[in-house]
């Protein structure tokens, strides 16, 4: 499975609220990954839709998670944005391939599927950051990855 850029910035995007312990903005997160500031404000609205942030106008306004990041699970973050997981299209449809009915690479792919789906719905986004813990910025100024 290869997830789709949207889904990369959406789970970037999850993190790095995850990991401030206040509102930011949708400039701050794009400067934090050197990613453009349109990509992100996007993605912060299928999040916003999707009811996974929070957005708020005026003064002292910016995003916001919709909910604990214990209660985010990775899984249902890529399920959301990216919809249609399935390895193979004859995994989620029947009749697709004139073996299907005997064919074992089916049953494979289908269990490849269940246990990715039960791994990544098992992760919260609590375990990937500590909510309210400040992310590092592991890249210096001149772009070279810093020491630790």
């Amino acid at each position: 499975m290869r997830l789709a850029l949207q889904t990369d910035y959406a789970l970037r995007t999850l993190i790095y609220l995850a990991g401030h312990a206040r509102r930011a903005h949708i400039a701050h997160v794009a400067a934090f990954f050197a990613i453009s500031k349109d990509h992100v404000a996007k993605v912060v609205q299928q999040l916003v839709r999707l009811g996974f942030v929070r957005s708020i106008r005026g003064v002292g306004g910016g995003i916001e998670l919709a909910r604990p990041a214990e209660s985010i699970s990775v899984g249902e973050v890529v399920l959301a944005i990216e919809g249609n997981l399935h390895l193979l299209d004859c995994v989620a449809t029947e009749n697709l391939c004139v073996i299907q009915p005997a064919c074992k690479l089916r049953r494979v792919l289908t269990e490849a599927e269940r246990i990715q789906s039960d791994y990544l719905n098992s992760v919260r986004l609590s375990d990937v950051v500590n909510p309210g813990e400040q992310l590092v910025d592991l890249v210096t100024p001149a772009g070279e990855i810093a020491q630790s």
